[in-house]
């Protein structure tokens, strides 16, 4: 699809200027850091039966409502921070994705105790080590892959929740884990 500024992109995109900056300046592109993958791993999980760009047109108000992803803040979170949450409207009022964030901090925590990056590498362990050939069409591109299966069964293990396959293959297009711009995209390298 080619926009009006000259620019062929992945037809996901459409006419929406969010949508296109966020196509253009992130999605695809490598994102390491605990904090920047737990913030990814959350907002994912919100988005689990709902369209990406109803919540990146609410991240800010996410990163606001959830103290910028801090793990360690969310981690205390209590009863009364869940209700207050659950009353925010610039969020995705579901009470058990806005549990399962605070669990799946207090897990990072723990996971990351002594151990700085270990979220970061734990998921990138799971990037494709071989590129496959890049999709022509839409219906070309993977809902679930091995890896990503492999990569929920593992948060699973640890206790995290709201990372299935499909949410985790998300996870792993948008973290630039795989490259999945379309054949023709002004990014595809």
């Amino acid at each position: 699809m080619v926009g009006d500024d000259g620019l062929a992109r992945c037809r996901w995109v459409g006419s929406d200027p969010e949508y296109r900056r966020y196509h253009d300046e992130e999605w695809g592109r490598a994102l390491h850091g605990d904090r920047p993958l737990f913030e990814k791993l959350s907002l994912e999980g919100f988005q689990a039966g709902l369209s990406w760009i109803t919540i990146l047109r609410r991240r800010p108000g996410f990163r606001e409502a959830f103290d910028d992803f801090d793990p360690a803040v969310i981690a205390g979170y209590d009863d009364a921070r869940v209700e207050a949450l659950m009353s925010d409207e610039r969020i995705i009022r579901n009470r058990a994705k806005i549990l399962a964030t605070i669990s799946n901090a207090r897990i990072m925590l723990e996971l990351t105790d002594g151990a700085p990056g270990a979220l970061d590498e734990l998921l990138w362990s799971f990037a494709p080590s071989a590129r496959t050939a890049r999709p022509a069409a839409m219906s070309e591109l993977a809902a679930i892959t091995p890896e990503s299966e492999a990569m929920s069964a593992a948060l699973r293990r640890r206790g995290f929740r709201f990372v299935g396959p499909t949410t985790m293959y998300a996870l792993m297009q948008s973290s630039g884990m795989v490259d999945d711009h379309l054949v023709g995209c002004w990014r595809v390298a």
